[in-house]
């Protein structure tokens, strides 16, 4: 690794945001989080991945993969970050190395990539990605950037975050660090007002920021950009002016509210958009906090108005499901910190949670999930569940639902029971009192589909054959 991309990451290990970090000492600290990798293990994210997933729902930038198509291939497109704008996001760029590339160096070749894509596409920006190819033959991205920033005028930001240097988790912090290295401060706002906010953590999956944004709307509170979902250059480029910084419910950039706050003194807090419950005391979070913060006192009981009403409407809405779902048992396999965000809506619908995967969790996401499922959660709370064991669980009716991602579909419905996508992948928007109910819509689709009849019941041809064998056992026994 390049001295700069390794002092970047011992930068990102002494995060003063990790409450596990901090306990650590300084000899520790250096030797980071990442366990040894092992054959196969960068199949659940690279650190590359992790970039592209944290920046590309910027969706007014161009992002150029400078690597083998491959790269591009394997992570173009695989979110449903949706976007109100502009959609060459969508679009994927990579400079398609060969193997002359490696030998001589694909340097020239990344500059006239980018020279086309500005040319060709007219982006706000090019984030540009380094991966592990070209990182291993030394290619210099940021010095190629920075020549082409001066050449054509447009920002061009270099991300390295190879694969080889760590997981996901990693990447996705090393995709922050380029936002603050290059990006955030960098422009000055249009216009600011007492209550702008970022919410930083956000990516707009499957349009989650529009179920919460019309509630900010309603008090008055202005996203003056969502980090990254449905974000815009500029906006991200500006965030530095805003009072109050949300941090949703993940570490996974929490590099950026912490650096926020040493450089401009903006405070944040760290919240849910999941439930009925997480939502209001995240409303309740940012009026408090924005009032701090110079804004009118009223704000604070607008929020609480703005609660009650939405909240009698949410249990309104859902009143008839909880009926239905009452006592049913969901076995919920993502990790991460819909660990514990998803167990509180799961509740407040009426379902049992009987367990719950923590394999990608913190520290604080498992002690939330204490506070959440109270006495007993230590026995729901999974570490490591194979394929077989799930299998199992489901098989023996210990849980009605599997809530997943797409990887672990084919063991429920192997099992014949109900499976819904819980991941990034999924269709539905879950975010916010609405999404709050179109969760419990979905899970109630899923459990009393007719088809799970069906696909239970015997075959026709085994039905066939159990009555020829009952059919001959009594003609046998006529004769006797």
């Amino acid at each position: 690794m390049s001295p700069s991309l390794t002092a970047k990451i011992a930068q990102v290990f002494d995060e003063p945001g990790c409450d596990i970090n901090q306990a650590k000492g300084a000899k520790e600290r250096k030797k980071g989080c990442t366990k040894q990798l092992t054959p196969g293990a960068a199949a659940g994210g690279c650190a590359f991945d992790g970039a592209k997933i944290a920046l590309q729902p910027i969706v007014d930038v161009a992002h150029l993969v400078h690597g083998p198509i491959a790269c591009e291939g394997n992570s173009w497109d695989n979110r449903h970050s949706a976007s109100s704008g502009a959609q060459i996001y969508r679009t994927g760029f990579t400079t398609d190395i060969n193997e002359l590339d490696v030998i001589h160096g694909a340097e020239k070749r990344l500059f006239r990539a980018i020279r086309e894509v500005i040319e060709r596409q007219d982006p706000a920006a090019v984030f540009v990605y380094q991966t592990c190819v070209t990182g291993m033959i030394g290619d210099d991205i940021e010095a190629v950037c920075k020549r082409a920033a001066e050449r054509f005028g447009r920002p061009v930001i270099p991300v390295n975050a190879p694969g080889f240097a760590g997981p996901k988790n990693l990447g996705n912090k090393l995709g922050a660090e380029a936002l603050l290295d290059h990006v955030i401060g960098t422009v000055e706002p249009e216009l600011t007002t007492p209550t702008d906010i970022n919410i930083i953590g956000e990516y707009n999956l499957s349009g989650e920021l529009w179920q919460v944004k019309p509630l900010l709307d309603a008090l008055g509170v202005r996203v003056l950009s969502c980090i990254s979902g449905d974000g815009r250059y500029r906006d991200i480029a500006s965030a530095h002016r805003a009072r109050a910084n949300m941090m949703v419910c993940s570490k996974s950039m929490i590099n950026v509210a912490t650096r926020m706050r040493e450089r401009w003194g903006i405070p944040y807090f760290e919240g849910s958009f999941y439930g009925i419950g997480d939502m209001s005391t995240t409303l309740r979070e940012i009026a408090r906090l924005l009032v701090e913060r110079g804004a009118g006192a009223d704000l604070i009981e607008r929020a609480e108005a703005l609660i009650a009403a939405e909240e009698a409407r949410a249990w309104q809405r859902i009143r008839a499901y909880r009926e239905r779902l009452a006592g049913k048992k969901v076995l919920l396999i993502t990790g991460g910190v819909k660990s514990w965000s998803v167990v509180s809506a799961l509740q407040e619908a009426g379902l049992e949670v009987v367990g719950t995967s923590v394999k990608k969790s913190t520290k604080e996401d498992k002690q939330k999930i204490l506070e959440i499922m109270g006495e007993g959660a230590d026995a729901h709370m999974i570490d490591e569940l194979s394929p077989r064991e799930m299998y199992a669980m489901l098989r023996d009716a210990r849980a009605d639902i599997m809530l997943s991602g797409g990887r672990s579909q084919f063991v429920a419905l192997k099992a014949r029971m109900p499976w819904m996508d819980i991941n990034q992948e999924r269709h539905h928007a879950f975010a916010g009192y609405e999404g709050m109910v179109t969760m419990v819509e979905q899970i109630d689709k899923a459990l009393f589909n007719p088809v799970w009849q069906q696909v239970r019941a015997p075959a026709p041809w085994e039905v066939r054959e159990v009555r020829e064998v009952r059919e001959a056992h009594d003609a046998l026994l006529a004769q006797a």
